[in-house]
């Protein structure tokens, strides 16, 4: 017998080493046969993979099913014993567990001898199967106290981790964010490897480091501590300092100080942002309030008691502009508020001037009269407001494109209303400045408040020129109720809340300067908001008083003095 066959009898693969002499000779034929095995081994292992994930799709998802023993778990017995017959149930993420949890948080499952009957439209059906069955008169209901509801509403937040929609994927996570818990972790990090959002992905990373706070293993804990100490949430620096009351273990106590110090230092940033904000947003308002008393105040010299009411009527004329809309074109909603703009600045405009012509234009150069008049003026007003739309506040409801906020940080969202009103303050401000500076109009005011004579010699019709001025101003003041409507409520008193502190504005930035009327609006805006945060919001008005005070008996002109002087004075 050859030494070719005995080889091929004493091992299996004897006939391929024989080939593999043949065609490489002796030396060679070990290393071939070597890869040979390697490249069989390697196809071996892939075909069992695929054996196996075919059959864990073929029965894994009747062994994971909620079955009735399961269900009878999670119904039966006390709080803690479900709690703990849910915790072992939920990391199987089973969406019959999902189905099956959601009826019992809606109070739609009952229990008799050891069986559970679940409500599926308008039928019972045996838990774990689709076996219909009408439960007994003397089934129990399943009862769930508080406790139990929210471990059941997490519960079934944690199974929707693995939803198809995203905005429920989105709320789920949001959901857990405030029930951090170790054991759901599984879960999370299955969902963690299917998802393809990326904004989810982060949330669902950050969520898998707040429930490892939780974790029996030491390590985990610091590392969770430590990847969280780079956020800027304020949920999670509840987490952090929840945690910290019950760590035990002195090395996580100290990083767990140390990241709930470092999140605590980033939410400070975005409260001085937001406060900030908040204070140009009042700001901005002031300052749309007092533009209109800067013409009439401020270049007029008329002390308008009134101007709070003309900024009511701006208010009232955009809330009948939204019913016009609504009853008669619900399709263009949404553009209300272009159309209310335009129609707040004519009804206070119209309403300014007819006052002037009525009332005012005979008490120039009587400040005391015309503060008398002008103030029974404002009550005449808030009567026929009242008694034409009624003494209770009216809904002004905010576009769909006005309504929201931008998120800049967690703890910092800019409503879009806010944001809205400071670009529109802006661009009225421009407008006013444009007409004051640029326009025939602009030039016979400024002509008429330096030397109203000499104004008259020259041609210009000064009782025109006041009128014109007087209802300019008028409309500003429209224009701030339409912003005001949108941020706040609309009735007959809207607007005594806002001509003390127009009055202050313009006194404080310099009567008869816009510039100053800017500064001193957005000024006052910014420190009312941070003496708020700090005393409350009674002591900033009177403190935000006593500076005003204090600032005029210094600096009597304002913050901006009149260059040159006047020819009547």
């Amino acid at each position: 017998m050859s030494g070719d066959d005995v080889t091929s009898r004493r091992c299996p693969d004897g006939h391929l080493r024989t080939r593999l002499r043949r065609r490489f000779g002796p030396r060679s034929f070990r290393p071939a046969v070597a890869q040979a095995q390697a490249v069989v081994n390697r196809w071996w292992a892939c075909a069992t993979r695929a054996l196996l994930l075919v059959l864990g799709l073929m029965f894994g998802a009747g062994a994971l099913a909620l079955t009735p023993e399961q269900a009878l778990r999670l119904v039966d017995g006390g709080s803690d014993d479900r709690i703990e017959a849910m915790s072992q149930a939920v990391p199987q993420g089973d969406a019959a567990l999902r189905a099956f949890l959601e009826a019992v948080l809606a109070d739609g499952v009952k229990v008799h001898d050891g069986r559970v009957y679940v409500l599926r439209g308008d039928a019972y059906v045996l838990a774990g199967t689709d076996e219909t069955a009408e439960p007994p008169d003397e089934a129990e209901d399943v009862v769930n106290n508080n406790r139990m509801r929210g471990e059941l509403e997490a519960a079934i937040a944690a199974l929707s981790l693995l939803a198809d929609d995203r905005a429920t994927r989105a709320a789920a996570i949001d959901a857990l964010r405030g029930r951090p818990d170790a054991a759901r972790l599984p879960l999370v990090e299955r969902a963690i490897a299917s998802e393809q959002d990326p904004r989810l992905r982060e949330g669902l990373l950050r969520l898998q480091d707040m429930m490892r706070l939780w974790a029996a293993d030491r390590t985990l804990r610091l590392d969770a501590a430590r990847a969280l100490a780079n956020s800027a949430d304020p949920a999670i620096r509840a987490s952090l300092l929840q945690r910290l009351a019950e760590e035990p273990d002195a090395l996580v106590r100290a990083e767990l100080q140390r990241a709930a110090d470092a999140v605590r230092e980033r939410l400070a940033w975005g409260e001085r942002l937001g406060v900030l904000f908040t204070g140009l947003s009042l700001g901005s308002i002031l300052m749309l309030a007092a533009l209109g008393l800067a013409i009439t105040y401020g270049l007029m010299g008329v002390i308008n008691m009134a101007h709070g009411e003309l900024i009511m009527i701006g208010a009232y004329a955009t809330y009948v502009v939204q019913g016009l809309f609504r009853q008669h074109a619900p399709q263009w909603f949404d553009a209300y508020v272009l159309a209310a703009i335009p129609a707040s600045f004519a009804c206070a405009a119209l309403v300014g001037a007819v006052l002037e012509r009525s009332v005012i234009r005979w008490l120039y150069g009587r400040p005391l009269e015309t503060l008398l008049a002008t103030w029974g003026i404002s009550l005449i007003l808030m009567q026929a407001v009242r008694s034409i739309f009624g003494a209770q506040n009216v809904a002004v409801e905010n576009p769909s494109w006005l309504s929201g906020g931008w998120e800049l940080l967690p703890n910092l969202t800019l409503p879009w209303n806010r944001v809205a009103i400071l670009v529109f303050a802006a661009a009225v401000l421009a407008g006013v400045a444009l007409v004051i500076a640029r326009t025939r109009l602009g030039l016979f005011v400024r002509g008429v408040t330096q030397n109203r004579r000499m104004a008259a010699c020259v041609g210009v019709h000064t009782a025109r020129v006041d009128t014109w001025a007087f209802a300019l101003g008028a409309g500003i003041a429209g224009l701030a109720g339409c912003a005001l409507s949108q941020v706040g409520n609309v009735g007959p008193d809207l607007g005594q809340a806002y001509i003390v502190d127009s009055f202050m504005v313009v006194v404080l930035g310099g009567v008869g300067q816009l510039a100053g009327t800017v500064y001193a609006g957005l000024g006052l805006g910014v420190l009312n908001k941070v003496l708020e945060g700090w005393q409350g919001a009674v002591l900033a008005k009177i403190m935000v008083l006593i500076f005003i005070v204090a600032f005029i008996q210094k600096r009597p002109q304002g913050l901006f003095a009149l260059k040159g002087r006047s020819a009547e004075a």
